[in-house]
């Protein structure tokens, strides 16, 4: 199906170019949003005596809509979700989740204008852009994580899933006393030594 663009219609084309798509998506989409004409001659002539005012009106939504950016500038919202040991989420974070937890916020974004590939799956900070117009897009911040002090920590680089080397290693050596199975030393004998005087069936803490 023919069609001229009453707008720009990202990875479609700009106002006023005549495309050709699906009938589904413009039956469906384009033509119900008014993004969009059938592109016959009455129509044409529609638009072209209307392409001043169409152009005007756009340069005035896309001014409002580059206001809101400058306001969503760096902006992030924190959810909190169950997670397993390697970050892997019980369950999802979807557009109306983000939506919700911004509203949560006083800032109040529709989730159509949310571009999210898939849902997310995973802890961590996950960019989202966010479709102010056809030409104006923000990006904002999930930070998705276990807790609030996990979130703070992510908000600050840290990984959260990732153990302190340092820490391992005194761990790993703090366990050592409890788990020491090598026989007691008498006075100047070596380890060996004393393991084999055990094995003798002598005492190794007596005296010959």
């Amino acid at each position: 199906m023919e069609l001229v663009l009453l707008e720009r219609v990202e990875s479609l084309g700009l106002m006023g170019d005549i495309v050709t798509v699906k009938p589904g998506y413009a039956r469906n989409y384009l033509l119900p949003q008014k993004k969009a004409l059938r592109a016959t001659p009455e129509n044409m002539a529609v638009f072209e005596a209307r392409r001043a005012e169409l152009e005007a009106r756009n340069l005035e939504r896309k001014g409002e809509a580059e206001r809101v950016a400058e306001k969503l500038e760096g902006f992030s919202i924190t959810l909190i979700r169950r997670a397993g040991d390697t970050g892997h989420l019980y369950g999802s974070v979807t557009v109306r989740d983000i939506a919700e937890a911004a509203s949560e916020t006083g800032v109040e974004i529709d989730r159509r204008q949310l571009r999210l590939a898939q849902p997310i799956k995973s802890l961590g900070l996950h960019s989202i852009a966010v479709q102010l117009h056809p030409e104006v897009q923000v990006p904002i911040t999930a930070n998705v994580a276990r807790t609030l002090d996990e979130a703070e920590a992510q908000a600050r680089g840290e990984d959260v899933l990732a153990m302190d080397d340092e820490d391992a290693y005194r761990f790993e050596g703090g366990l050592s006393e409890f788990f020491d199975d090598g026989a007691p030393e008498r006075d100047g004998e070596t380890p060996a030594e004393a393991g084999e005087a055990e094995a003798a069936g002598e005492d190794p803490g007596g005296e010959s």
